[in-house]
C-alpha cells in the first residue's frame, strides 16, 4: 500500500497521506513520496490545482513519527527539493481530524486551508522537549497575531476548528461529510480562472511578503507585464468583451 496516494482528476491533483492506522504520521518514506508528488504536480502542465488531505476519518496528519525524530530524522532537512509554498500553482489543504505538529506545518505550506468540524490543530512539540522543525515557528507568527502565535507555539495546546477559523488559520469550516466536496468546489472555481494569472498572484503574494512595499510593487509590475504578453490574457479579455466563458490554455 502506497504511503501517499497521488491521483490526477482532470486538471486537479489529489495528494493523500495514506497511513490511516498510524493517524497519517509523517516519516521519511511519506516525505519522499510527498516531495515526488509535489514536484510532479509542479512540472505537469496539465495540472493546475492540488488538493492535499489525509486518508481515513481521524487525521489529516497527527505529525512526525516520534521514533524518527528521536533517531535524528529531519523532515525538512537542509535542502527540501520542493514545497507547496515554493510551487506557484495553488494548493488546497482539506483538513479532517487531527492536524498536529508536522501535519499542521504541512497544512501551513498550502495556500487555502479548509477544515471539517472535527478538526484539531496544534504544535505540541514542546510537550516532548522539542520544537516545530518544518517552519511552524516561522509561518505561524506570519499568519497569526504574535500573541496568539506565541500561545499556540509555547504551550503546545490544541485548538478546535472554530477557533482556527476565528483566528484566521483556516478560511472555512464545513461538516466532515462535505469536506472533499468543498475542496473540489474551490478547486473547480480556480480552474475557471486564468492559470497563469493565478500563478502570478501566488508568486507575488509569497515572494512579496518579505519585500519592502516598493520591491513588492516592482515584482507585481514585472509579473503583470509578463501576463500582458500571454495568449491567456488575450483570450480572457476577448471572452469578457464577447460575454462568453474564456478557454484558457496556460500559455
Amino acid at each position: 500500500m502506497a504511503v501517499v496516494e497521488y491521483k490526477k482528476e482532470g486538471r486537479i491533483a489529489h495528494i493523500i497521506i495514506n497511513r490511516p492506522d498510524a493517524m497519517n504520521a509523517l516519516n521519511s518514506e511519506v516525505f519522499q513520496a510527498l516531495w515526488y508528488a509535489f514536484a510532479d504536480f509542479r512540472d505537469d502542465n496539465d495540472l493546475w490545482v492540488a488538493v492535499l488531505t489525509g486518508a481515513g476519518d481521524r487525521a489529516f496528519s497527527a505529525g512526525a513519527d516520534i521514533k524518527g525524530l528521536v533517531s535524528g530524522f529531519s523532515p525538512e532537512g537542509d535542502d527540501v527539493p520542493v514545497r507547496p509554498d515554493n510551487v506557484w500553482k495553488p494548493f488546497i489543504a482539506a483538513i479532517n481530524g487531527y492536524c498536529l505538529g508536522g501535519g499542521c506545518e504541512l497544512a501551513l505550506m498550502c495556500d487555502i486551508r479548509i477544515a471539517s468540524e472535527n478538526a484539531q490543530f496544534g504544535q505540541p512539540e514542546v510537550n516532548i522537549g522539542f520544537m516545530p522543525a518544518m517552519g511552524g515557528t516561522v509561518r505561524i507568527p506570519r499568519f497569526l497575531p504574535r500573541a496568539i502565535a506565541a500561545e499556540m507555539l509555547l504551550t503546545g495546546n490544541r485548538i478546535n476548528a472554530q477557533e482556527a477559523l476565528r483566528i484566521g488559520l483556516v478560511s472555512r469550516v464545513v461538516p466532515k461529510e462535505k469536506l472533499m466536496d468543498t475542496a473540489r468546489e474551490i478547486a473547480n472555481t480556480i480552474l475557471t480562472r486564468g492559470p497563469l494569472g493565478v500563478r502570478a498572484v501566488k508568486e507575488s503574494m509569497v515572494r512579496g511578503y518579505d519585500m519592502t512595499l516598493d520591491e513588492g510593487l516592482a515584482l507585481e509590475k514585472e509579473l503583470s507585464g509578463y501576463l500582458r504578453a500571454t495568449e491567456d490574457f488575450v483570450e480572457g479579455a476577448k471572452a469578457f468583451a464577447e460575454k462568453r466563458p474564456p478557454q484558457y490554455k496556460g500559455k
